[in-house]
């Protein structure tokens, strides 16, 4: 039998939320209908978005420890819900043996073309440096931005706020840089940061298309595990 991995702790609350996510994604009934995961919450990985600006330790050398814990526990796939790791996906990838999903890749593959004017990408600042959401986004040639000076301000509190458990704080900042991106031309955002759906619980999105890419990692996870009938091993029920 194999188990979804889940690397987490990055943050907890973003674990808790793409949990949450992976169980109302899988089509259940009863506790046996369940996917089997196994979840490492590792919430001391240092900082990624300060390490990518140069200014932070490098938490790869505790983003490989995680990979390996995985490994080991016998998991066939691993899900990261902690976007700006994503700048080591390859490092990451190397080192496992199974396969990990690509979260910028889940989202962007699953914007709807009618949603795909003007997509702003709302993350942190070492995410949006690294520039992977940017590179999907071009794959698909949908245009994109990503907030200004003035704006990434209201990101960076955003995601500081649900981090300490600040959810309406959070939400209010989060409401500040949806209100500018949609006058700058945006038909679409992506939260680049698996802090932000949950700040968008408290706040008027402002009828723009979000979204959310731990929602789409979720569901990649759970569509990976039931084509592999995960849920079920053979056990008598």
């Amino acid at each position: 039998m194999s188990r979804i991995g889940v690397f987490g702790g990055m943050g907890p609350a973003a674990t808790v939320d793409f949990m949450d996510k992976l169980v109302t994604l899988t089509p259940a009934r009863r506790d046996q209908d369940h996917l089997p995961v196994v979840v490492a919450s590792l919430p001391h990985v240092h900082d990624r978005s300060r390490s990518i600006l140069g200014v932070g330790k490098d938490p790869l050398p505790q983003l490989l420890e995680g990979i390996d814990f995985l490994n080991g526990a016998g998991v066939g796939v691993i899900a990261i819900p902690c976007n700006s790791s994503h700048h080591w996906y390859a490092q990451m990838s190397e080192r496992s043996k199974v396969p990990i999903l690509h979260i910028a890749k889940a989202c962007v593959a699953a914007i709807p073309k009618e949603a795909a004017g003007k997509v702003a990408v709302l993350a942190t600042r070492g995410a949006l440096a690294s520039g992977f959401y940017q590179a999907a986004l071009d794959e698909r040639r949908i245009p994109h931005g990503v907030p200004d000076a003035a704006t990434q301000p209201f990101v960076d509190d955003c995601i500081r706020q649900i981090k300490a458990g600040e959810m309406k704080d959070g939400g209010a900042s989060l409401g500040k840089a949806l209100a500018v991106v949609k006058e700058q031309g945006a038909t679409a955002v992506i939260m680049g940061c698996t802090e932000i759906p949950i700040a968008a619980k408290y706040t008027d999105t402002l009828g723009l298309h979000l979204m959310d890419s731990s929602l789409e990692l979720a569901r990649a996870a759970v569509n990976y595990a039931l084509e592999r009938k995960w849920h079920r091993p053979g056990w008598d029920a």
